[in-house]
């Protein structure tokens, strides 16, 4: 996962299209005497056809009696404002900021991007959110809807259920784990997009497959191993911190009765500083679920 990545390469629609099968997406399980926690990756983004229900995913969300998503006060009017708030700099365009290699690299993928407006809808942006753009544009001209997501979709459920659904973080602790990082930080961010746009729909296609059929070993090396060996420093603050600090939510959960579901990006479900290996430090043992 990473952050709302947790999530993207450009790719075309039709490239996409996952084959209809059983799904079996990664589901794990802490317990002990009085509380029980379900843990499940989701994807932000995927083809409507994606077909990832089970039976094992239906009975963890019956039994569970509220469900934990990464953030829920994301809706539009918000997340603009706090985009304008933390995302803009009308004093410095974005390419000021880069040297002559960076700034072709910038055009490169705004162009293969197909971004609206090209590189100048781009210079007002700081550049963590110029690399959010640059990386989402593409997917959202294929016609990939947000409302699509995973979490969108568990969430919906459980709200036609009548459970009480919680985020693990705010929009606004989100945006300014972004904003906040030093700008050398944030260009490092937008470099690694320049990547993932050029690298074209495969990786994502290979991530969406991974994430179907359970592959952690696979979801870590697409979602994380490129940013821990190349951005160590933006791999502790977007992957480690975040994945300890809901450790720490989820240890003190179990301390009281009831059954909970939590769903987060499933790059934090994989890898050597997964959430399960979090809870694991704390005392928390996690157990793979088969269909």
């Amino acid at each position: 996962m990473k952050l709302f990545r947790r999530l993207a390469a450009a790719l075309a629609l039709n490239l996409l299209l996952v084959a209809v099968a059983v799904a079996q997406p990664g589901l794990w399980v802490a317990k002990n005497e009085h509380a029980t926690v379900y843990l499940f990756g989701t994807v932000h983004l995927l083809p409507t056809d994606t077909n990832w229900q089970s039976h094992a995913l239906d009975k963890a969300l019956d039994e569970s009696q509220r469900l934990s998503i990464e953030i829920v006060d994301d809706d539009s009017a918000a997340m603009q404002g706090l985009v304008m708030q933390y995302g803009v700099d009308l004093s410095q365009s974005l390419s000021s900021k880069l040297d002559e290699k960076d700034r072709g690299e910038l055009e490169k993928a705004a162009e293969v991007a197909k971004l609206p407006g090209g590189i100048a809808a781009l210079q007002p942006m700081r550049p963590w959110l110029a690399a959010l753009t640059l990386t989402m544009a593409p997917l959202m001209q294929a016609g990939l809807d947000p409302n699509q997501g995973v979490d969108k979709l568990l969430k919906a459920r459980m709200q036609q259920a009548g459970k009480p659904i919680d985020g693990l973080e705010t929009a606004e602790k989100q945006i300014r784990m972004l904003a906040d990082l030093p700008e050398a930080m944030q260009l490092e961010f937008l470099r690694q997009s320049f990547k993932e746009v050029a690298d074209g729909p495969s990786k994502l296609r290979e991530l969406i497959d991974a994430w179907r059929t359970g592959d952690t070993a696979a979801i870590a090396r697409i979602e994380d191993e490129d940013l821990r060996k190349d951005s160590p420093l933006l791999y502790q603050r977007l992957i480690v911190e975040r994945n300890e600090a809901w450790a720490k939510t989820i240890a003190e959960r179990m301390q009281q009765p009831g059954v909970s579901f939590v769903a987060v990006g499933a790059g934090h479900l994989a890898g050597p500083d997964s959430l399960q290996e979090q809870l694991r430090k704390l005392g928390v043992k996690t157990t793979r679920i088969e269909n």
